[in-house]
């Protein structure tokens, strides 16, 4: 064998156990005691838990187009540091990811080495809608994604014309940015007005605008029969909506709206705390644990979205929404499994078993033999207080500067090779473009 993890305590489906796990050629081809004499490289693991690779669905890599924030580089970089083993990247770039031509951009660029296994969404719109039933088939694409609201950049689906325009064509999933646009230009007007106070955010971009669209896309998906993975809950009435309608719909929370609230992060953090969907109140919060302990939510992720810190610290609303978070995630949410908000379980369950599920993965999402020897390694016990300097992206900073978390990353492995171990990270870049059962590719 290439390598034997000894003495961890693995995550496997259905039961957490004290194992072995066994690697060779990128595959795990062994759990449970292992005789570990014939092995190239034996890796203590006591103390820790080994998870499947943990899965960030939902990335801002920005790149092709405004690379002085992010790259897939260093986007990834932050990822493997951070424990994620694989990346879903927004089509939200310039130019916008809806076409196969730039499809293929990002997956050469991605392919000239990646720290973690990666996948980009087509962007869908009312233009590129006919083709789509053919370009949702394209190696590396893990769905189509929509904006029914306004967010960074121009891609912008927002009547249900065009949505059922994107709704008709194919068949794999749909991830939705659910705020309403119509709702949110009048909003901006009538309340936001002339307004320079961040903690405004949430008022305008309306909890009633998130009910809006997710409504208006149930309906429409519900018509069409075609599968939609509503992203970034906020609001408790969406969850509400949401669990009675789990036949076609699958649901997305991010850990910023699980950790932060209004209106205290706002006075705190400025717009550091900006983005859209809006972090809200304590109650609305609340119901979104509320919905992870009941099943209604599926996956979890962080919106890595990234900004200069000088871009978000222009007057707002000029300051632009989103915060990088790829690279704490693990953290953030290992700090919760600690406070007991959740089982190491269920969230395995949301970061690897719902993005399997969700997206169709091939060979990953599973600590099982066969699999992709995709590892994320564990110490639930290690304190660790964030600053801006340990951030990879390019933007350089983290909303959770200078806090300390119980729980983060030892290991990241993908495809069998150690990418990082505590802190250190090493080449080569393993990283390869995902695959899905449905295309095959």
């Amino acid at each position: 064998m290439d390598k034997v993890f000894k003495n961890a305590t693995c995550v496997l489906p259905g039961r957490t156990v004290s194992a072995d796990i066994g690697v060779q050629d990128g595959k795990i081809v062994a759990i449970g005691a292992i005789d570990d004499g014939n092995a190239a490289e034996v890796i203590e693991c006591r103390g820790l838990h080994i998870l499947p690779g943990l899965i960030d669905t939902q990335v801002h890599f920005r790149e092709p187009g405004a690379t002085h924030k992010e790259t897939l580089d260093a986007g990834m970089k932050g990822a493997a540091a951070g424990g994620i083993t694989g990346v879903f990247e927004m089509p939200n770039t310039n130019p916008l990811t809806v076409t196969p031509e730039a499809v293929q951009q990002k997956l050469n660029i991605a392919a000239k080495g990646a720290w973690t296994n990666y996948a980009f969404y087509l962007g869908g719109t009312a233009d590129n809608a006919e083709n789509l039933a053919q370009w949702e088939n394209l190696p590396g694409v893990c769905g189509v994604k929509i904006f029914m609201g306004s967010s960074t950049g121009s891609l912008l689906t927002e009547t249900d014309e065009m949505v059922a325009a994107v709704l008709k064509n194919g068949r794999r999933v749909v991830a939705v940015h659910a705020e309403d646009e119509m709702m949110m230009r009048e909003n901006k007007e009538k309340i936001l007005g002339n307004s320079t106070d961040v903690a405004m955010h949430h008022v305008w971009r309306s909890v009633e605008s998130c009910v809006s669209a997710t409504t208006r896309v149930i309906r429409l998906a519900e018509q069409y029969k075609r599968r939609v993975h509503v992203l970034h809950i906020t609001t408790a009435q969406e969850m509400d909506i949401l669990r009675r309608h789990k036949d076609l719909v699958s649901v997305e929370v991010l850990a910023n709206h699980l950790t932060l609230h209004a209106p205290e992060c706002y006075q705190r953090l400025g717009s550091r705390a900006q983005q859209n969907p809006p972090i809200r109140e304590k109650h609305h919060q609340d119901a979104l644990w509320a919905a992870i302990a009941d099943g209604t939510v599926d996956i979890l992720a962080s919106d890595h979205a990234a900004h200069t810190l000088d871009e978000k610290a222009l007057p707002y609303p000029q300051s632009p929404s989103g915060t990088p978070g790829v690279q704490t995630l693990v953290s953030v949410m290992l700090h919760h499994v600690n406070q007991g908000r959740l089982t190491l379980e269920r969230l395995v369950d949301l970061m690897a078993y719902g993005p399997q599920r969700v997206h169709g993965l091939m060979g990953k999402g599973r600590l099982a033999v066969g699999y992709d020897a995709d590892l994320t390694v564990i110490d639930l016990k290690k304190q660790k207080t964030w600053h801006n300097s340990d951030i990879h992206s390019k933007c350089g900073w983290t909303p959770f500067d200078g806090q300390t978390l119980q729980g983060a990353a030892a290991m990241t492995i993908v495809n069998g090779h150690m990418v990082m171990r505590d802190e250190e990270l090493f080449e080569p870049k393993p990283g390869r473009a995902l695959r899905f059962w449905e295309t095959k590719n």
